[in-house]
């Protein structure tokens, strides 16, 4: 059950002083602080580039009282076809349920359409259900094993349908 949304959040461009909370944030679910700190610098600094990826990219982050809740991350690319790629999306797990996500993913598609990049692709693990589930309700469909796509990623900009919503309703 989602949670009531925090109307304190803001969702700016990240900036290099956020980088150590990024790091801290991803390496909640994987790697360590330090291995992050320089993974994300270096992304986005343009020296490390994901297979395909072309130059333009772009990073935001969800903060509530100057603390990042929140990070996503993505860039154009060839990939698979594709015109971008979401790199990067994680929450505080005391943050999750909260639509901070939802809003993350909102303002990356967004850049995207910005910049006439609608399909795009995301990496995930096939047995991370929490994530293709978040995905699938925001419109992205089963690309390969590891991978999802948005054939059309302005479907993650309308709200996605509550999960009760989507159960056929119970007989009278």
């Amino acid at each position: 059950m989602m949670k009531e949304s925090n109307k304190a959040m803001i969702y700016p461009r990240a900036q290099r002083a956020d980088i150590p909370a990024m790091a801290e944030i991803r390496a909640g679910d994987w790697g360590t602080p330090e291995y992050w700190r320089e993974r994300i610098l270096q992304y986005m600094t343009h020296q490390l580039h994901p297979r395909e990826a072309l130059r333009p990219r772009v990073s935001y982050v969800a903060v509530e009282r100057k603390r990042v809740a929140g990070l996503i991350a993505g860039h154009l690319t060839r990939r698979f076809g594709c015109d971008g790629e979401l790199e990067w999306i994680s929450v505080r797990p005391e943050h999750r349920g909260q639509g901070v996500a939802s809003e993350l993913l909102r303002r990356l598609a967004k850049w995207f359409v910005q910049r006439d990049a609608l399909y795009i692709c995301v990496d995930v693990e096939p047995s991370n259900e929490v994530a293709r589930r978040f995905y699938a309700r925001h419109g992205a469909e089963d690309l390969k094993p590891h991978w999802m796509i948005w054939k059309d990623i302005r479907r993650a900009l309308r709200p996605p349908p509550h999960p009760r919503a989507e159960r056929a309703p119970e007989k009278q």
